[in-house]
């Protein structure tokens, strides 16, 4: 459609400061005169949250890797369908916190499972929607860890260091195999500074 809007999403480790980027972006965004929607993956939609919920809670630490990845893609494609495409046919800009990138950061680099199972379950959760552009927030997992959990920790953030270090590598693999979509932005740095990053890194998708 001629006037489907962006989509963009951000990603990265727990406690890499995307949340904070996000919220600066969505103003840079509407400073243009776009219109913009804000969501997170997963929730946003009302069933999607209660799944968030559930993902979350450390009391489900007995939670199989399966039952993880399935109720991660149901909270997607719900808010895909309720949300997203109905946003973008719209001609409005939708910038999430997380999509299914996470999925492979954390349920194949990180978890370990199948990455073609990952890919294909993705493919379902996503209902086909792609983002136009995806920037991984990239910074130390010892330091975004430590954000992350410093008035304590959920259960994906409870996972320890091992892990956060194996879904940050992910994220590079991401990177390195979809280069036009997936931009890394280094998140060292000040908050204006890594907002500089972010605008230079999205220049050949949108003026701001």
């Amino acid at each position: 459609m001629s006037n489907k809007g962006l989509f963009i999403t951000l990603e990265g480790v727990d406690g890499c400061g995307k949340s904070t980027q996000g919220s600066l972006l969505a103003n840079a965004l509407e400073a243009t005169g776009r219109e913009v929607v804000r969501l997170r993956d997963p929730g946003s939609a009302r069933l999607s949250e209660k799944i968030r919920l559930i993902l979350l809670d450390p009391a489900n630490e007995d939670m199989c890797y399966e039952c993880e990845l399935l109720l991660y893609e149901a909270a997607r494609a719900q808010m895909v369908r309720e949300l997203i495409e109905p946003t973008l046919a719209r001609g409005v800009t939708v910038v999430c916190d997380r999509f299914y990138d996470s999925t492979y950061a954390y349920q194949a680099a990180g978890r370990g499972l199948d990455a073609r199972m990952i890919d294909e379950a993705n493919k379902l959760g996503s209902c086909g929607v792609v983002p136009d552009a995806t920037l991984v927030f990239d910074l130390a997992a010892e330091e975004a860890l430590a954000r992350a959990t410093h008035e304590g920790a959920d259960r994906l953030e409870g996972e320890g260091m091992r892990f956060q270090r194996r879904v940050r590598e992910g994220y590079m693999q991401l990177a390195k195999a979809e280069p036009e979509r997936v931009r890394v932005v280094d998140a060292v740095g000040t908050v204006e500074v890594v907002h500089a990053r972010v605008v230079e890194a999205l220049r050949d998708v949108v003026t701001l």
